[in-house]
């Protein structure tokens, strides 16, 4: 859905590459602007320019994209450029439908785009499309194929290392050649691919891949059905271990176990820290998920939107929690993620306001909460 506003007062556009470059220089020095910032201070006024940004998102199964990062994006944008308008699509999944979406925001007339991709290599020729349009495009959470200017993200490599290493600790003695199955992500994300390489970093030599999936558009259906012909070829009790690259995968696998009767549940790992992951971390369905902190990984990608769509190089970037770095040439910023299990749910997902205590120990899970000395 986009809101249909006026561009306001027009500003030739600087090329991508330029803009990248500019943004580098201010990724290396950060004034005394930047620092009042970071402390809380008022955003420092650049330009009077107020773009206009596309933000387009990937899909609606996974629930951190409408629940976290729309909002902290549109949010942050708002700060830093009040006159700044957001235009908005989710792509639910689909590929030409995101495709159609840049064409549209392209026409539009928006200054920069926030794009998160469906599939990375398929949406690298709108990338270029909106390249040659002079619209620079920052890349979020996922690395896009084609000429980005920019790239906010969090390191998928450990982020694996993070899931596989917390599955060999609750596999115990099953931990050195037990059987696992890997519910590994979308081979089009490449953020899938790190998770994976990651994981068989710490897993390699360690236990027995049994079966592996990837999972197209991470659809926890697909999981579901993964796992459920999973088990019908290795047998109920065979399986040790569930390495799940996400939360929404975790889900499937642990309702295809189950359906199954499977008992006691094996450990199965996650990712994105998804209100109902941690109940069921908490409820011992699942193991664990990994918390990535969205707030600062937002922020930073709604000023990196804000400032190449003015065509100049900003004030103040917040790297808080984040490591600047240069991926394909561009400036980015990637975030630390954290590993969160039943022990830790008070001191990670609680402490950071990402959900309340009150959220997460519904009648339901009351007696666990307690057990885990969730209480207020």
């Amino acid at each position: 859905m986009f809101r249909a506003k006026s561009r306001g007062r027009g500003r030739p556009r600087r090329a991508p590459a330029a803009a990248a470059a500019a943004l580098a220089v201010a990724l290396a020095g950060c004034g005394t602007a930047e620092q009042a910032h970071l402390e809380g201070g008022p955003s420092p006024t650049h330009t009077e320019f107020t773009p206009r940004i596309g933000l387009l998102l990937p899909d609606t199964h996974t629930a951190r994209w409408e629940a976290f990062d729309r909002p902290l994006i549109e949010a942050k944008i708002r700060q830093v450029c009040p006159g700044c308008t957001v235009d908005y699509a989710n792509a639910q999944g689909g590929v030409a439908v995101q495709k159609q979406q840049v064409d549209s925001m392209i026409t539009a007339g928006v200054d920069a785009l926030l794009l998160n991709p469906v599939d990375s290599r398929a949406l690298g020729p709108a990338v270029a499309k909106a390249a040659g349009a002079g619209i620079p495009v920052v890349s979020y959470d996922r690395l896009a194929d084609g000429p980005i200017s920019g790239f906010v993200s969090f390191d998928g490599r450990t982020t694996g290392r993070l899931q596989a290493e917390a599955l060999l600790r609750a596999m115990g003695a099953e931990a050195d050649g037990g059987q696992v199955v890997m519910m590994n992500g979308d081979p089009a994300d490449p953020n899938a691919l790190a998770l994976e390489r990651g994981a068989l970093e710490v897993l390699n030599g360690r236990v027995r891949i049994a079966k592996a999936y990837d999972t197209d558009r991470w659809r926890p259906e697909a999981a579901h059905a993964n796992m459920s012909g999973a088990i019908a070829a290795l047998g109920a009790g065979s399986i040790d271990g569930v390495y799940a690259a996400n939360d929404g995968l975790a889900g499937g696998v642990i309702a295809a176990l189950k359906a199954n009767f499977i008992e006691p549940l094996p450990p199965v790992t996650g990712q994105d820290a998804d209100l109902t992951a941690i109940r069921r971390i908490i409820g011992g369905e699942q193991y664990m998920t990994v918390y990535k902190p969205f707030k600062p990984m937002a922020e930073a990608a709604a000023e990196m939107a804000v400032a190449l769509g003015r065509g100049d190089p900003p004030n103040a970037i917040p790297p808080q929690g984040g490591g600047e770095v240069t991926v394909r040439g561009v400036p980015a910023i990637r975030f630390t993620p954290v590993p969160v299990t039943a022990a830790t749910v008070r001191e990670t997902v609680v402490r950071d306001g990402m959900y309340t205590i009150a959220q997460i120990c519904t009648p339901k899970y009351a007696s666990a909460c307690a057990k885990a000395g969730l209480t207020v």
